[in-house]
């Protein structure tokens, strides 16, 4: 039995259409149910207290065998401009230096934040990642497809990508030391490395008492820690004695978790990946088969 234009596309169309439905179903549902492990690990950091020596950042390059040479690590002129992470450096520490800080240097570590509800994890269409009971947001690069959704998706610019490797890129970022935490009394590399006890490891509602106390005893501390509620929590938190937003740190995102936000962006996705190739398929089929008919019947083209 034969089908005429109009009825493959409308056949096309609702396929691709009910693909994308349960797709973004799906997502939906699973974001809706995951609100996070209460009993996760988390790391706070207190920035008064980091002196910049970036011990961490050398025992993180050991701990994931990025590389590194060793006396780049004792190499001060990287503070003269921020850095973000890159593929081969899953954390980095920057200097700030303005009135706002009395004019004395104040340094911040920064890697992945391993939010309780990843945006990450929300946006990726193979769902490459996952939060670990650990309080790792984990990444699998056997299922990742390159999309690089988690890059566009994530608030705190966190995840990068290998571009350097053409034929097996992966997404990079911070792993929260999962095969170290997942031992009993096992820490991440960086925390086991800082001299100064400016980063802390441990369970988070732990952590979220000692930071409150910290408050509490000393009204130099900023009266807030970040990453307690941003984007619905975060594993690694921050307390500061200068203004957050004087240290880089983005105060606008709110309270809620990103992956409640972003249905109607994740309904779009299956749309454009599953409806547009068949219905971009369709019109392929058609346009074949009317030229196959003019050749076989050329008398009707003249008519």
């Amino acid at each position: 039995m034969g089908i005429d234009r109009r009825g493959f596309l409308k056949l096309m169309l609702g396929a691709g259409a009910a693909g994308a439905l349960g797709v973004a179903r799906e997502a939906k549902a699973n974001n809706e149910d995951f609100e996070g492990y209460p009993d996760s690990n988390g790391v706070l950091v207190d920035t008064s207290v980091c002196i910049g020596c970036r011990s961490c950042e050398e025992a993180c390059d050991r701990a994931n065998n990025l590389g590194k040479p060793a006396k780049y690590f004792a190499d001060n002129s990287v503070f003269e401009k921020p850095r973000r992470t890159q593929n081969n450096e899953f954390t980095v520490v920057n200097r700030f230096q303005s009135e706002a800080t009395g004019n004395k240097p104040v340094f911040v570590k920064k890697q992945c934040m391993h939010c309780n509800e990843p945006a990450c994890f929300a946006a990726c269409l193979a769902k490459a990642f996952s939060k670990s009971p650990t309080g790792a947001v984990v990444y699998n690069q056997d299922v990742c497809i390159g999309c690089r959704y988690c890059m566009q998706a994530c608030p705190f610019y966190a995840p990068t990508y290998e571009y350097d490797r053409a034929f097996t890129p992966r997404v990079r970022k911070c792993t929260f030391c999962l095969n170290r935490i997942s031992q009993p009394g096992g820490v991440p590399a960086c925390v086991e490395a800082c001299p100064t006890d400016a980063i802390l490891f441990g369970k988070r509602k732990d952590l979220l008492k000692i930071a409150q106390k910290k408050l509490a005893n000393d009204s130099s501390y900023v009266d807030h820690i970040y990453g307690q509620n941003e984007v619905g929590g975060t594993s690694w938190m921050y307390i500061s004695k200068v203004p957050f937003e004087q240290l880089g740190f983005k105060m606008d995102l709110g309270t809620t978790a990103l992956p409640k936000k972003t249905y109607g962006f994740l309904a779009t996705i299956p749309v454009l990946h599953i409806g547009l190739p068949i219905l971009l398929a369709g019109f392929y089929t058609i346009a074949k088969a009317r030229e196959k008919s003019a050749k076989e019947h050329p008398e009707e083209g003249r008519k």
